[in-house]
């Protein structure tokens, strides 16, 4: 009996895992969104380089054990390809979530098609992703447990694959993506299964423009894994495109600021910051969470296809 209950724990604690945590969540998903679809490499005609850290649940830390808060680093790269009416992308995540740690390395390519007065971006993205847990940070009832993982930490990586599609014209925009289709298992050598969902996630937005300094913008982000869903809806003003703030709602769970400035002359520079406040079941949790956000585009050399330079597409 004792010794079936610590590996009962730990079955439950990684299920609880798979359901809430498989993917990473980011609070600034409109400045993000080549993690969510493929299909967004190069779409917006500028190369960008985004580095993102995220601290949810600050100052959170467990009742019993080791390990701490969620905390989550991402960079990415994306960059058009004219002559082949196409774009490239990769970025790398590293999830951290007390003792199990996620890290992926994907590559994507989308080919973009020009339609009417909009553009259709068809995207594949392929990489690794691997699953690290760190035995040492779970407290066993009975040491002797032959059920128990090896001590330290190990580590396994599979393949993994997403596709999506992206639309976008003047004034919206709408995506699908599906992510983990290779429903990839981690085992750990102890006969059970710990496998990736596939995870469907659809973005949209909408701009309006009040005058030539102010503009709003509007936008969603859907996400599921077919057992639960849930939704990000919120709004944006920016101001002159140098500065920005907004709020949005994360379904059941959190209230959120959004902030932002741009930087140097072209303002190829710019930072972002994201605050959530929980406003559901805080006694499990602490009450903020947040994001910084850091992008970088390079200048348009005169030997590439000339770049329209609009805000709709770069934060």
């Amino acid at each position: 009996m004792r010794k079936g209950l610590f590996f009962l724990s730990l079955l439950v604690l990684l299920a609880k895992y798979a359901e809430a945590q498989q993917d990473p969540q980011f609070t600034q998903y409109m400045f993000n969104t080549l993690y969510y679809n493929p299909a967004f490499a190069g779409l917006e005609g500028v190369t960008k380089f985004t580095a993102l850290h995220r601290s949810q649940w600050l100052g959170y830390t467990p009742t019993v054990g080791s390990g701490g808060a969620p905390t989550t680093q991402l960079i990415s790269f994306t960059s058009p390809l004219f002559k082949l009416n196409s774009g490239i992308g990769a970025y790398i995540v590293n999830d951290n979530l007390g003792p199990q740690t996620n890290l992926e390395a994907q590559l994507s390519y989308a080919y973009h098609l020009a339609v009417k007065d909009g553009k259709l971006s068809l995207g594949l993205r392929a990489g690794m992703y691997s699953q690290t847990i760190d035995w040492d940070k779970y407290i066993p009832i009975d040491q002797d447990d032959p059920l128990l993982g090896p001590e330290g930490a190990n580590s396994q990586q599979r393949f993994d694959l997403a596709v999506g599609a992206f639309f976008r014209k003047e004034k919206y925009y709408a995506g699908l993506s599906f992510n983990h289709l290779t429903k990839a298992n981690f085992d750990f050598d102890l006969g059970q299964r710990s496998a990736l969902q596939t995870h469907m996630y659809f973005t949209g937005g909408y701009f309006y423009d009040v005058n030539f300094d102010l503009r709003f913008q509007f936008m969603t982000l859907i996400k599921t894994d077919f057992t639960k869903t849930t939704f990000d809806v919120g709004g944006i003003a920016y101001i002159k495109d140098t500065m920005w703030g907004g709020l949005s709602f994360r379904q059941s769970e959190a209230a959120i600021l959004l902030l932002g400035y741009s930087f140097l002359k072209d303002k190829s520079l710019k930072l972002g910051y994201a605050l959530d406040y929980v406003i559901k079941d805080q006694q499990a949790k602490q009450p903020t969470s947040h994001e910084f956000m850091l992008t970088y585009e390079l200048p348009v050399t005169p030997l590439g296809k000339k770049v329209v330079r609009t805000p709709r597409y770069r934060h």
